[in-house]
């Protein structure tokens, strides 16, 4: 072999090829769906088990949805602190308004 010269069909044995150009597609596919299915657990847990792991589950998701609130909130803040400081004042405290 010379300098720059390719083996043939080094190249292509390591290319995994996609499953959508494959003649047997769709077969391919159910047997993705039906590999990533199998890792699911399916032992059956004794109550108090599952139980617990719903109320950890929906403690943990209570305190997500507070966060994500608080986030707005801190976040509706500083987009109306922006807006108050980059505005004309004269629009916010017009000549007189402590008048009444």
């Amino acid at each position: 072999m010379e300098v720059g010269e390719v083996k043939p069909g080094v190249a292509q044995s390591k290319r995994r090829r996609s499953p959508i150009l494959m003649p047997d597609a769709r077969k391919s596919v159910a047997r993705r769906s039906l590999r990533q299915r199998t890792m699911v657990e399916t032992r059956i847990k004794p109550y108090d088990q599952q139980v617990g792991e719903e109320e950890a589950r929906d403690r943990q998701r209570r305190v997500f949805r507070r966060n994500q609130v608080f986030g707005l909130v801190i976040l509706a803040g500083a987009i109306c602190l922006w807006w108050l400081l980059h505005t004309n004042p004269k629009w916010i405290f017009p000549a007189g308004w402590w008048r009444w």
